[in-house]
């Protein structure tokens, strides 16, 4: 194991550090699958740094705050395109250090200002045991389970080379190529796209599931240190990067040992020239005073160090012309105005679409079509206009008109006043929406379709064979066998799933039809109050605001769907293809109607699904977050953060005997008894699967 877990941390060093791997991927899939099997099968044996928690598998319901052994500073920051940033912070250093013009020049590091997500890495004895982010600079979020998964971040490091105590800090970014890619694969999926590469950096490292954190391409470069328990280690940042490099860390190559004011300026002038070729983002440039004396000379002020300066680039502007503006239908059905420019070169890259986000901008903007605007690449990713230049409008400029129907669908759009946003209501026709309704339609909380998950309806709809959610009650054993990786037994498997989601409840119904604004406690409520599909659709706003914890927005979202002929056509072949409910018959628990429960922890024989779907059967609701309103907090093993708030606000804890008691007789007794056969079937299958794949390596 131990064999294993050195080739793999070495060939992992050669692949993300030093980009000059010296096996084959499939080599290095090898050697990690054996070890997974040797650790899964012998746990007592597993390494603290095995490379396999590279792969995450922790799930928190909180980022615990921890506080910094050596406070993570910010730094005073210069913005401009000039040499005067770079001449301004020398000046500083020299007055501070009471050098005079025949002094020597001072020597200093020049790096680049990485746009990502600051970290600080705790090794002991070696070993990582600690990442954090910076936070407030005296505290930050403990993410440690996140950075094990890092290929670039070392688990261990040579003891022999390091102090006892060694925190290191720098950076997590994303490569914006790998930033292109994400966000395709998130297209793919019908799930949000990210903004630029640090927002998806910053969101995957604080990610509650390791897991997660684990698929993103995540890189660390290392820029500085915090406690170091040999004040011998390093006595200037030259020395620490040489150091730090050998024990494994990686640096921006273009980092740069300079002399002088004047060099200072020529690297800000050098990695401008350069920034577009990076594999990263950066919004600037750092100076640091290599020697650690002359750091300590320097000091602070107000939590500043004088030793260091950020020298960052401004956005970059330029003046185009706004042809037309056109809207773009989201997968959610949001309606956004883009306006169509003349091609400009701005921020390293031509821009020819600038986002204007909702009819209030465009207003905020006193934007007309053909109007002369500045454009600038906000965060040097995104195209925004600031500001028009009104000195140059033409007499035929035009103002913009939001369409009242959807460009690609027909359905009307209507406007969402508290988003301040136009949306599409063909929900369940709009092709912009398709996938999007199709997945949620199918998912196990709605109509509970096993076996159409995202890469099925995806391969469904490219082959045209799904265009509504009625259309997946008309597909058949024949179609399904013709898709790639489609067997006969497979195709038999989906068909019975979907016949078997015909038989349902009102309240999975109206979930699953996507209406904006309607989760599953609304539709629930709904379910109860109308009791029929009928009633539901001819219910005015003023009707539908009766309903418990329904208001005007959810009430007027909830119209408009019903008001799209579209929808109602697709409502009706649902029916007509024979999904169908028995009334249901209301139940009445005064202990659980109205009462609002918070699930926390592993519950001995009840899924967390379960126990929420008995509560809202009950009348009750089940929320997220334990607050003052909260009534019960339903608690199973290992339970967190939530547990111990209900203690601290005094909201009643109560166990699964207790709730079950509470709930009387009967309610989901059935649904009990399978449940609790699931999980022991899950863990047995597990187990045999473990013995199947580990039998052969002994």
């Amino acid at each position: 194991m131990q064999q294993y877990a050195e080739l793999l941390d070495r060939w992992n060093y050669e692949y993300y550090v030093l980009d000059n791997p010296s096996v084959p991927d499939a080599e290095y899939d090898r050697i990690f699958r054996a070890l997974s099997e040797l650790e899964e099968r012998y746990p007592q044996l597993k390494s603290a740094t095995s490379p396999t928690l590279r792969v995450g598998g922790e799930v928190r319901s909180d980022l615990t705050k921890v506080r910094h052994a050596v406070p993570m500073l910010s730094i005073r920051t210069e913005t401009d395109f000039t040499d005067e940033g770079a001449l301004a912070f020398d000046e500083r250093v020299r007055k501070e250090l009471g050098l005079n013009e025949t002094d020597a020049a001072i020597v200093y590091d020049a790096e680049l200002k990485f746009d990502g997500l600051a970290v600080n890495l705790r090794y002991e004895n070696g070993v990582l045991v600690g990442a954090q982010t910076r936070g407030d600079g005296t505290f930050g979020e403990d993410v440690t389970a996140n950075a094990r998964t890092i290929r670039s971040i070392p688990l261990r490091i040579d003891p022999k080379l390091a102090p006892a105590v060694l925190e290191v800090r720098g950076e997590v970014i994303m490569h914006k190529d790998d930033f292109e890619k994400l966000n395709e694969k998130q297209k793919e999926l019908g799930e949000k796209t990210f903004v630029n590469p640090r927002n998806a950096a910053a969101g995957a490292l604080r990610q509650l599931d390791s897991r997660i954190t684990a698929q993103r391409p995540l890189h660390f470069y290392a820029y500085g240190t915090g406690e170091v328990s040999d004040a011998e280690f390093a006595q200037s940042m030259t020395e620490l990067f040489a150091k730090l490099t050998e024990l494994g860390f990686p640096v921006a190559e273009q980092r740069r040992t300079v002399r002088g004011a004047q060099a200072l300026a020529e690297f800000h002038r050098d990695v401008l020239a350069h920034r577009a070729e990076l594999p990263f983002e950066i919004d600037g440039v750092v100076y640091k005073v290599d020697s650690y004396s002359q750091q300590r000379a320097l000091g602070f002020v107000a939590r500043e160090p004088r030793w260091a300066c950020a020298h960052k680039y401004p956005p970059e502007e330029a003046l185009s012309v706004v042809q037309a503006i056109d809207v773009q239908v989201g997968r959610t059905g949001r309606v956004t105005p883009v306006a169509r420019l003349v091609p400009v070169f701005v921020g390293g890259v031509t821009v020819s679409n600038a986002t204007l986000h909702n009819e209030d901008h465009i207003k905020e903007l006193g934007l007309l079509i053909g109007d002369t605007v500045v454009v600038r690449r906000a965060g040097d990713v995104i195209p925004e206009i600031v500001r028009v230049v009104i000195d140059k409008r033409p007499e035929n400029a035009q103002p913009f008109v939001m369409p009242s129907v959807c460009p690609i669908c027909g359905s009307a759009v209507v406007r969402d006043e508290e988003e301040k946003d136009s949306r599409c209501t063909g929900g369940l026709v709009c092709p912009a929406q398709r996938k999007l309704s199709l997945v949620h339609f199918a998912q196990r909380r709605a109509m509970g379709i096993d076996g159409l998950g995202e890469k099925m309806v995806d391969m469904l709809v490219e082959k045209e064979l799904l265009k509504t959610p009625a259309d997946i009650y008309r597909l058949t054993v024949e179609q399904l066998t013709e898709l790639e990786r489609m067997g006969q037994k497979s195709a038999a498997n989906l068909i019975e799933a979907i016949e078997k989601s015909k038989e349902t409840t009102l309240a999975r119904f109206v979930f699953a039809l996507g209406i904006r604004h309607v989760g599953e406690a609304s539709a629930r409520d709904l379910a109860l109050f109308f009791r029929t599909l009928d009633a539901l659709r001819s219910a005015t706003v003023e009707d539908l605001m009766q309903v418990h914890d329904v208001g005007e927005v959810l009430a007027e979202s909830i119209r408009a769907f019903f008001d799209e002929p579209h929808n109602n056509a697709v409502v009706d072949e649902l029916i007509a293809e024979g999904v169908h409910w028995k009334q249901e018959e209301v139940q009445v628990n005064p202990e659980v109607a109205g009462k609002t429960f918070v699930l926390t922890g592993t519950l001995p024989t009840l899924s967390r699904d379960k126990a929420k779907d008995m509560i809202l059967s009950l009348g009750g609701k089940v929320s997220g977050s334990v607050s003052k309103k909260t009534d019960y907090v339903l608690a199973g093993e290992a339970a967190g953060s939530k547990l111990e708030k209900a203690q601290a606000l005094g909201v009643t804890v109560i166990d699964e005997a207790r709730f079950l008691q509470m709930i009387g007789p009967g309610v989901g007794q059935s649904e009990q008894v399978s449940d609790a056969k699931e999980k022991t079937t899950e863990t047995e299958t597990a187990r045999e699967l473990a013995i199947g794949e580990t039998g052969s390596l002994f």
